[in-house]
């Protein structure tokens, strides 16, 4: 139980201190109680708290959404951004913006994937435990096998893989709904919940190449991923270098360092697609949030976090590799950035998830001040989330204590 909290770090009721690999699940890229978001949001409150925007409009909207208007890598020359309050509400409106550009009814996702906990987003999410006896839920929904690359099938190299990933998305239109019924394709660039799996950019590519054929918009959620996490401002930055930028963006999580604000970026064009009073609602765009994530995104990039990043996960990344040589129990490290998963399995023969090991893990590493936090189709996998104003000597601790975890849980008789 959290009494107060700076950075990487957090002290409890009981005066215990634990170093956050957790953030909040993705939400502190700029760690706790960050003294200028502090002073911004204060700030803000001297003047008002709230004003619906479509009656009240209040500068901080504007500003924020210029910014992002600004910065977030979609197609097209002329963007525009509308603000909701949760990443679940980003992608369910996402989808209402595509359907009404495309003037189609469906939607194709993928496995693994976790979009949230409303209606529409639990039955887009493919983990049934979030949506245990919530049906029924909206139809036109379609899903398609996410690249695991970890588990592909038999013994295909990766571009192998491949194009058994598309031949099995394009099945989804013969077997579900023809490509002409798909208003859009949603996906996480790093699937989050799903087990930090990356999408490979050759696949993403050729994902482009579908929708532009068939004339069906790519949505990248970039929920999780936004803010730096994973070594750029967006995943979707690695997509625009490479030819492919999505259509729609959806982001939350660390966008207002914990208060609650998510964005819908897109095209103007898709944007103004939208019938009046499709979308909207009452706090989205709250001005404390805006003032938030203004001062969020001026801290990334004068700071350049998304650098620290980069050298976050590539010290961690060896390390964790060095792990992956030594245990047995080491399957897999894969990610972008400092958005690093690492897959514990019972032995590299049969790659036999091994969630209870994990579960021993997360205990053990918090006994030892370290918070962690599973992931994954088979909660098999530890997810690194660390502030990414985490400090050298803090991260240092960290991988000690989670190196002698894996020891002890993994010595003879335990």
């Amino acid at each position: 139980m959290i009494k107060k909290a700076a950075g990487a770090m957090i002290e409890d009721v009981d005066g215990n201190i634990f170093l956050d690999w957790v953030g909040g699940v993705g939400v502190l890229n700029v760690g706790h109680a960050h003294p200028e978001i502090i002073a911004a949001v204060k700030a803000q409150a001297d003047n008002y708290f709230h004003s619906m925007f479509n009656i009240v409009t209040h500068e901080g909207y504007v500003s924020l959404a210029e910014k992002m208007n600004e910065i977030v890598p979609v197609a097209g020359r002329v963007k525009k951004t509308f603000f909701a309050n949760s990443g679940a509400e980003a992608n369910e409106n996402a989808v209402k913006i595509a359907k009404a550009f495309t003037k189609r009814p469906n939607i194709i996702v993928f496995s693994g994937a976790f979009h949230g906990r409303t209606a529409l987003t639990m039955a887009m999410t493919a983990k049934k435990a979030y949506a245990k006896g919530m049906g029924p839920f909206p139809d036109g929904i379609y899903r398609a096998e996410y690249p695991y690359l970890y588990r592909k099938p038999g013994n295909m190299t990766d571009s192998q893989a491949i194009s058994y990933y598309i031949e099995k998305l394009e099945r989804v239109f013969d077997e579900a709904s023809p490509a002409e019924s798909v208003a859009a394709i949603i996906l996480e660039p790093l699937q989050g919940e799903g087990g930090f799996i990356p999408a490979p950019f050759e696949w993403v590519k050729r994902l482009r190449e579908i929708c532009n054929e068939n004339g069906i918009l790519l949505i990248a959620d970039e929920i999780q991923t936004g803010f730096g996490r994973t070594g750029r401002l967006f995943a979707s930055n690695y997509w625009q270098e490479g030819g492919f930028a999505p259509d729609i963006i959806t982001t939350a999580k660390s966008i207002a360092a914990g208060i609650p604000v998510s964005a819908i970026t897109a095209r103007a064009e898709i944007m103004d697609s939208v019938p009046g009073g499709v979308i909207g609602g009452t706090f989205g765009g709250n001005a404390l949030a805006c003032a938030a994530a203004l001062k969020v995104i001026e801290i990334i990039e004068r700071d350049k976090l998304c650098e620290r990043s980069m050298e976050i996960g590539a010290k961690c990344r060896a390390v964790f590799a060095g792990w992956q040589e030594k245990y047995e129990v080491v399957g897999d490290v894969r990610g972008l950035g400092s958005m690093l998963g690492i897959e514990f399995i019972k032995d590299k023969s049969t790659r036999t998830p091994a969630p209870a090991l994990v579960s021993a893990l997360v205990a053990e590493c918090a006994r030892q001040g370290l918070l962690i936090e599973n992931a994954g189709t088979y909660g098999n996998v530890i997810r690194c989330l660390w502030p990414l104003v985490i400090t050298d000597e803090q991260l240092d601790t960290g991988l000690t204590i989670f190196r002698q975890a894996i020891e002890k849980c993994t010595a003879p008789g335990t």
